[in-house]
């Protein structure tokens, strides 16, 4: 196989696994970017910013890995996993959950390793930082900006209740393969999330 199958069950209720976790669900993505502002800067009574919903995620941005790609959706494999993009240079939003802009956590997965050599998405995904920013710019022609709050590296067995986990927040979570390929499983050991936020304007409360 070619291909890192990224092999992360969606969330459809109860019992989602990345494949079982020892230690249990990870703990939550770091405070929000309201949360995060300077106190001395947030005026005594905040500006609310209106209602948005978004469209369907149409393109992936990350300056930070020089990544400009086009979002698929996909959905469940036969093995009720979340399926993967059609190929290395695509990306995929999982179609049944939130889109990116929009109150919950929405998933995108991708590419990583391709044995041939070939250059795939998320190949530099562990490259991110705390702090850095990622971009989806849906079929309206919106943009929304997240920002990068923790990045979590799981076992391929374990839990990935906190990766689908319904919320209030407006989050973006990134998955791809890493770590040694198993030939028996056909995929690779290791899975890295990477765990955003929606970034709220200075000043301005999420609703």
């Amino acid at each position: 196989m070619l291909v890192c199958v990224v092999g992360a069950a969606a969330a459809m209720g109860v019992g989602v696994y990345l494949l079982t976790a020892p230690g249990g669900a990870p703990p939550s993505p770091a405070a929000s970017a309201a949360e995060m502002t300077d106190p001395a800067e947030t005026p005594a009574t905040p500006v609310v910013v209106p209602k948005v919903t978004y469209a369907r995620p149409v393109r992936l941005v990350i300056p930070k890995i020089g990544l400009d790609a086009v979002v698929e959706n996909v959905g469940l494999t036969s093995g009720r996993d979340m399926a993967s993009p059609s190929g290395p240079g695509t990306v995929g939003w999982y179609k049944f959950g939130p889109r990116p802009g929009n109150k919950g956590s929405a998933v995108i997965d991708g590419h990583s390793g391709y044995a041939d050599g070939r250059r795939a998405a998320f190949d530099d995904l562990p490259k991110l930082k705390v702090g850095d920013k990622l971009y989806v710019k849906d079929a309206r022609g919106k943009r929304v900006t997240f920002i990068v709050r923790r990045k979590i590296l799981y076992a391929r067995n374990a839990s990935a209740a906190g990766v689908f986990a319904s919320t209030k927040a407006r989050r973006l979570n990134l998955i791809t393969c890493t770590g040694s390929y198993d030939e028996a499983a056909g995929t690779h050991a290791k899975r890295l999330v990477v765990f955003a936020e929606h970034q709220v304007p200075k000043g301005r409360a999420d609703q």
